[in-house]
């Protein structure tokens, strides 16, 4: 099979489409002819060398993937061969074929396109995991995510307001009217206005808060909570070492979780297939019912994948980046 390889640790011009051995389902697994994936911010991290891979996982990027089932592995029950899924993975995705484990499969949502469905896994599975699962956003909560522009973002904006949570986030000038369109009920120009001002202004706080940025916000989200607020960092964009204020913290009966999805169990305690059986039950009946759809950029050949990790980081990229596979 071909896969995108990184040549050395270094900028997009280091990704090369390459024939790589070809997968093998094990136990539990199936073999996945992959239609298309996405590119996630973990992807731009590895390809410069700073993210490496779970023990055991596939040096190939990609977190996610659609296509079709080509194999089963031995066990492998629920599934049948010619079905249309998307999965999440902890590498592999930006080739031809890929094993994964069959606990991490979803069924394509009805109606939906391939390449449209692999944007939906990984964010899907990480803002399920860590909004609902981890941060128990109920009706009524005050939610901010940062980032509202991204593919996190994008999808945590419609999976707060279609659970009932009243939404805030922040994100650049240009990308604010999107995010009203999405959901949010308050836009925040991160650059021109404080977002601690605005939240409290609006709603006296936030319930739960959804970062990437790490340390550089830590003493200003702490700030932003409400009583009994919680905060969850799950990125580090912004450094990784803060000072916490935990006067402030106990004076809120506040929360600080810091959670990542990549390197989980594939199945027990806290594994991927809980996150996944989870989002199935509770999240895909939204898509179906049209509350929260897929918000993808642009779709690109995977032969461009270089391309793909630099509109990522271009400043008016809204949602996910798509790479096809033509077969």
């Amino acid at each position: 099979m071909h896969a995108i390889v990184v040549t050395e640790p270094g900028g997009p011009d280091v990704l090369r489409w390459d024939e790589q051995p070809d997968p093998v389902a094990g136990p539990g697994e199936v073999l996945l002819d992959v239609a298309a994936t996405a590119v996630n911010r973990a992807d731009l991290l590895q390809r410069r060398g700073l993210y490496p891979p779970p023990r055991g996982a596939s040096n190939i990027l990609g977190l996610e993937c659609s296509g079709v089932i080509a194999e089963l592995g031995e066990g492998v029950t629920d599934w049948n061969i010619g079905d249309r899924v998307c999965a999440l993975l902890s590498g592999g995705g930006y080739a031809e074929q890929v094993a994964v484990p069959a606990s991490q499969l979803l069924p394509v949502p009805e109606g939906m396109d391939l390449a449209v469905a692999a944007s939906l896994p990984e964010v899907a599975c990480t803002v399920w995991s860590n909004v609902v699962m981890a941060a128990g956003l109920d009706r009524g909560d005050v939610f901010l995510v940062h980032g509202g522009g991204g593919g996190i973002g994008t999808h945590a904006i419609q999976v707060a307001k279609a659970l009932g949570a009243k939404v805030a986030t922040t994100a650049s000038a240009g990308k604010l009217d999107r995010c009203r369109e999405l959901g949010a009920d308050l836009a925040i120009d991160y650059r021109t206005q404080d977002f601690v001002e605005e939240v409290r202004a609006t709603f006296g706080g936030a319930d739960v808060v959804l970062d990437n940025m790490g340390a550089k916000y830590l003493p200003r989200n702490i700030d932003v909570l409400a009583p009994d607020g919680r905060l969850v960092v799950i990125g580090m964009q912004g450094g990784s070492k803060g000072e916490l204020n935990l006067g402030q913290l106990l004076a809120k009966r506040g929360h600080v979780l810091a959670t990542g999805l990549r390197g989980r169990p594939d199945s027990g305690k806290s594994g991927k297939a809980e996150i996944v059986a989870s989002v199935r039950e509770n999240l895909w009946p939204l898509i179906a019912e049209g509350k929260v759809h897929a918000v993808v950029h642009a779709e690109l050949p995977i032969t461009e994948a270089a391309a793909a990790h630099e509109m990522l980081d271009a400043p008016d990229t809204v949602g996910k980046v798509v790479l096809t596979i033509n077969r």
